[in-house]
């Protein structure tokens, strides 16, 4: 059989019904396409000039960037958290990434808003 990586991962315990480990699949996929759906957002924001202020677009369109990098690197570290634990049959991670991803949004929204409200007066 070949070896299968990450092997902290495929080393423990005992293969999962494959059902579960391909929703567990999906999901991470998921998570890559809103990453790609934000750094859209960073282009977007940057290719059309919005919010006018400069600093104030760098800003937001740099913590977007690193925003979506993060996200990439959370999903894959909670899609091997959670394949391991189904292979070890424990209880599944908590879910901290969700909480990560809603305060850098709320973040990035209130940046955004300010910026709008600032340029509009």
């Amino acid at each position: 059989m070949t070896e299968r990586h990450p092997r902290w991962v495929y080393d423990a315990g005992q293969e999962p019904d494959p059902r579960f480990s391909l929703a567990n699949e999906r999901t991470f996929l998921a998570w890559i396409r809103t990453a790609l759906a934000v750094l859209a957002g960073a282009v977007a924001l940057h290719s059309l000039g919005v919010p006018e202020s400069d600093w104030l677009r760098t800003t937001v369109v740099v913590l977007l960037v690193l925003f979506a990098g993060a996200m990439t690197a959370l999903a894959y570290l909670r899609w091997a958290r959670v394949e391991r634990a189904m292979r070890t049959r424990t209880s599944l991670p908590s879910f901290e990434l969700g909480l990560a991803m809603t305060g850098a949004i709320v973040l990035v929204s209130v940046l955004l808003a300010v910026a709008l409200a600032v340029s509009g007066s």
